[in-house]
């Protein structure tokens, strides 16, 4: 599948406007592909004892695109997935519905499983999307914890958003996302 196209639908969806589970799911199916993961983020009742209203979203939408663009090139670049579909909802969404929706489909599970995860990840930790939490005694701007754990790292080491793999070059260098290049002997020359 990676010599395919890029097969993404992503859309940040303008207020009133909900999510099409069907639209998206239908999308990503594909009679190669034995998984489709999913990923529904739906607006809950209550949160650290406060009655939930309604969440209401923003975004700077040209960003936004191009950063789930980023986030699904990403994805590819780690697991052999075939198609990546991802809404976002803006303005208010109520108790019960869906605010977010991530698909991938693939060959195999374990790859639609792990790309669907880190897509909704970064979605959380990148993505220009604000969330304001509506109760029933006020309101509060949120951020998300993956954004936050990652405001927390920068500055203090190289940020990663990819799993620490080590793939050798021809000179026998591992390269790791986070870590520096190392030489790596084997132990015949050593001896």
């Amino acid at each position: 599948m990676a010599d395919e196209p890029e097969k993404n639908l992503l859309e940040i969806l303008e207020e009133n406007n909900p999510i099409d589970i069907n639209k998206y799911t239908n999308y990503v199916h594909s009679p190669k592909c034995g998984a489709i993961a999913t990923f529904y983020g739906n607006t809950r009742d209550t949160f650290d004892g406060k009655t939930v209203v309604e969440l209401r979203y923003e975004a700077y939408v040209p960003m936004a695109i191009r950063c789930l663009k980023s986030i699904c090139s990403q994805a590819r670049s780690l697991w052999d997935v075939n198609t990546i579909a991802v809404a976002h909802r803006l303005g208010p969404v109520s108790v019960g519905e869906t605010s977010v929706f991530v698909a991938v489909s693939s060959v195999h599970r374990v790859n639609a499983l792990d790309a669907c995860k880190f897509v909704i990840d970064e979605i959380k930790a990148s993505v220009p999307i604000w969330k304001k939490e509506v109760y029933s005694n006020g309101e509060v701007w949120k951020e998300n914890t993956e954004f936050l754990e990652r405001r927390v790292d920068i500055g203090k080491a190289r940020v990663c958003c990819k799993p620490k793999t080590k793939v050798e070059d021809d000179e026998g260098v591992k390269k790791g996302c986070c870590r520096p290049k190392v030489k790596v002997e084997d132990d015949e020359s050593n001896a």
